[in-house]
């Protein structure tokens, strides 16, 4: 069941549902991509129509940021909980080292695909990364036809919001690929380059505070959760 968060449509899913769905759109016919949209997506998809089609357009939309699950609650529609994009790839890549998929790992500079591919084969024994490719291209082509022939039944597309969401829509079914997951920054967690929070502030929600503390830089996007809040309350009290 989906959820209408300020105008885009976010699976009513926790991490296991999540998973277990991205397992079954892998084995469905066709192209499918999963995004995991967040404060920032949903401003963005306000001012953008065609970022905002691409999110409707999405086979499943999970509910990554903790202001997307504080603004469903001022809404009163309130979503279960948070199903973060790195959690999902994990639970996937777990399934697909046993089922035999084929991973493609495509984003972030140059060196950080090759290292996350490198961790990633460790960490999940069985599992095939087929190829990689950084997010420095200028055109989409050569880039389409080396996870086509690379055999790929994944793609993780980590080029960050809106770019993996329009590419994703634009290049996927080019790609051969049954299935691709927007996942910003995520190569450089799998590479070791950027460590998650501890895992009691990622219960609590907290994990953002522990990104600004690590990454100040970050406080212009940091200040767009407060945003989703009074955007969400401002709907709410208009009925909407």
């Amino acid at each position: 069941m989906k959820i209408d968060i300020l105008g885009v449509a976010i699976d009513n899913v926790v991490t296991e549902e999540a998973v277990s769905l991205g397992v079954a759109l892998m084995d469905k016919p066709g192209f499918h991509y999963v995004v995991t949209p967040n404060p920032e997506f949903i401003l963005a998809a306000k001012k953008d129509a065609q970022f905002s089609s691409v999110l409707g357009g999405a086979d499943l939309s999970l509910p990554d940021g903790i202001g997307v699950i504080y603004a469903s609650k001022i809404l009163g529609r309130p979503l279960k909980g948070r199903a973060t994009g790195v959690d999902f790839a994990q639970g996937l890549m777990a399934s697909m080292a046993l089922s035999g998929k084929k991973l493609f790992l495509l984003g972030a500079k140059p060196g950080v695909a090759e290292q996350a591919a490198q961790n990633l084969r460790a960490s999940h024994p069985g599992l095939i990364i087929c190829g990689t490719n950084d997010g420095y291209f200028n055109e989409d082509g050569p880039v389409v036809e080396k996870i086509k022939t690379s055999g790929a039944d994944v793609v993780f597309v980590c080029l960050g919001a809106p770019k993996q969401e329009l590419w994703m829509k634009k290049n996927g079914a080019a790609t051969g690929a049954s299935l691709a997951v927007g996942l910003g920054g995520c190569l450089d967690v799998f590479a070791g380059n950027v460590q998650r929070a501890p895992v009691a502030m990622q219960k609590a929600g907290l994990e953002w505070l522990y990104r600004l503390y690590k990454e100040p830089q970050r406080i212009g996007r940091m200040a767009k959760l407060p945003m989703i809040l009074v955007d969400a309350a401002m709907a709410r009290l208009g009925g909407k």
